[in-house]
């Protein structure tokens, strides 16, 4: 049986104030959860402060993203074992803000997310396509393009560490949200990939989550879904009480 798991990105949002803030109202609110995977992925220069602030409690700290290089001339970037080093369990990579923003390729993120196993973080990879790609009938060709490149080369043992998150950027940030039958479509095709591309057993083992404007009005309905695992959640991240209903909603 899979664990759910419910992940906050919190993008370029806080101060060090309202970080410490957040995290400290959310601990209460999901202290008695033991069936769902909570994490919270705050903007770097808080990271450390807020794993030591959930220290004890059951939620866990991720990184928004990582350099796939130990070390070196790279300036303004962070490396993996930073991450780990800090006290990081997790890191997003292939966010579709890296990839529409900033350029970010497929091969980049592929080399992320070997870099993230290597030292030991457990990857959130995202993947998802763009509304004129949906509206031309091109979902599954891009998500499945999208994850063949991301996860190329990754054996079975690393694919057990990681998290696909299915993201269709028209609902990142716009208050329209893939209905549940839509995004059920999507995570069943991940699925069936993992399936054909490693076995029957690893593909029901993976968590898939669904991030694109998830709320606490329709985490619920969407988590019914046989093939969706818990949530990326940007927005509604950034508020304890909302974020806190979300996870309830994956129990």
């Amino acid at each position: 049986m899979r664990i759910p798991f419910v992940a906050g990105n919190w993008k370029m949002n806080t101060s060090r104030a309202e970080a410490e803030q957040l995290v400290k109202a959310l601990i209460p609110l999901v202290a008695g959860v033991r069936d769902v995977h909570i994490a919270v992925c705050p903007p770097f220069p808080y990271l450390s402060h807020v794993v030591e602030t959930v220290r004890g409690s059951v939620i866990k700290v991720g990184a928004q993203n990582m350099h796939f290089e130990k070390k070196g001339a790279f300036t303004g970037e962070v490396s993996g074992e930073m991450l780990k080093d800090i006290g990081c369990m997790y890191v997003i990579l292939g966010h579709s803000e890296r990839r529409h923003i900033f350029g970010e390729k497929d091969t980049t993120i592929n080399k992320k997310v070997h870099q993230a196993l290597e030292v030991g973080l457990k990857p959130i990879l995202c993947v998802g396509e763009l509304l004129e790609e949906r509206e031309a009938g091109k979902t599954e060709e891009v998500v499945e393009n999208q994850i063949r490149e991301s996860l190329a080369n990754i054996s079975p043992d690393q694919m057990v560490q990681i998290t696909i998150a299915y993201e269709p950027v028209w609902a990142i940030g716009t208050g329209k949200t893939a209905t549940p039958e839509q995004a059920q479509e999507v995570h069943r095709l991940i699925r069936d990939w993992l399936q054909v591309h490693y076995d029957d057993g690893l593909a029901q083992q993976i968590c898939i989550q669904y991030g694109g404007s998830v709320k606490p009005e329709n985490a619920k309905t969407l988590m019914d879904q046989p093939d969706i695992d818990g949530a990326l959640v940007g927005g509604a991240s950034l508020k304890a009480d909302s974020f806190a209903s979300i996870v309830k909603a994956a129990i």
